[in-house]
Parts: structure tokens; sequence; C-alpha cells
């Protein structure tokens, strides 16, 4: 019965990214669109490897950690000041991040696709965690808040305790936490 608290998990995750799109919208919020869109790619390849490895509920917050950020991704093209301006070091962790998920196509093994699909969304983020540090007034703490219990839930769903089920809930439990301190920390300052 535990297991369905990650439909909890999973609404949270919705809400803060439903508040981080209105806010990149409104132009108050500023995505790096490299960030979002590998971590929607990155993550939703995990989620499908977890699925060939056979996870059950667990994989919900995982697809949700990747179809979020594909909201937030297309939201970045409604306002065209809504989204960080990219220079070449987010194309560079972009291009570091699919060749992470290339490398994982050329083994097609599940457990590398998750090892890969973690390798390229920790490059994805690198840009977001330099921009939340310079410049944290561009961010909001709500997804990575929210996305952090929406992690925290699948571990109420595991069955197996294996490196399919554990290794990108672990993950995304740490880059959700890191992002909420830093940005939290970051607007502290700057009041």
């Amino acid at each position: 019965m535990l297991q369905y608290i990650v439909l909890l998990g999973a609404a949270g995750q919705l809400i803060g990214i439903s508040v981080y799109i209105k806010e990149t919208i409104r132009g108050n919020t500023k995505p790096n669109r490299v960030s979002w869109l590998m971590w929607s790619i990155a993550t939703l390849i995990a989620a499908a490897a977890e699925v060939t490895k056979g996870v059950g509920w667990a994989v919900l917050p995982i697809f949700i950690a990747g179809f979020a950020p594909f909201l937030v991704f297309i939201a970045t093209f409604f306002n065209k000041k809504s989204y960080w301006k990219l220079q070449t070091f987010d194309y560079i962790c972009g291009a570091l991040s699919l060749l992470a998920i290339f490398f994982w196509w050329l083994t097609k093994e599940a457990n590398v696709a998750i090892v890969f699909a973690i390798a390229a969304d920790a490059f994805a983020a690198i840009p977001t965690y330099k921009k939340a540090i310079t410049h944290p007034h561009s961010e909001s703490v709500a997804p990575f808040a929210l996305g952090f219990f929406n992690a925290l839930t699948s571990f109420f769903a595991l069955v197996a305790f294996n490196f399919a089920e554990l290794a990108f809930p672990i993950y995304l439990v740490l880059l959700d936490a890191s992002f909420t301190i830093i940005i939290y920390r970051g607007k502290r300052k700057k009041v």
C-alpha cells in the first residue's frame, strides 16, 4: 500500500513545475534550455530503462522527473525573455550529456543506460548549478523542493532494492536537495 505514495510525490512535483512554468512565462524565472531539455531526455531514458528491468511503481517519480522538465523547456518558448542566454559552456555541457546518451545507446543494457542517464543528467545540471550560484534570483525553489519530495517517494515503492530501482532516485534526491539549498541560500543572501 505504501507504494501509492508515489502518486503524492508525482502530484507535488507537477504542482512545483506548474509554479515554475508560470514564473517562466511571466519572465521571473529564466530556465537554462540546455539543462531542462537534457534533464527531460536523460530522465525519460532512465525511466524506460527501469521499466525494462521490471521496476514497478518506483518508476513513476522518475518518469515525472523527466516529463516535468520537458514542460518547462516548452514554456521557455512562450516568452522571449523567459530563458537564460546560452553560452559556449552550456552547449559543451549539452554535448557531453548527449555523448552519455550515445554511449548508452551503444551498450543497449538497462543498468548501463541508467549510469549514462545519470551522467547525462549531471552534465545537464552544470549550467543551471552555475546560474543558480551566480544568479539565484533567476531560479525558483519550488520545482526542486517538490522534486526532492517526489524522488523520496520512490523509496516507498521499492521491491527489489537493486541498482535499477535505487540509482536514479538516489541521484535525484541529491540533485534536487542541492539545488533547493543553493537557490534558497542565494536568494536569502540577496535580500
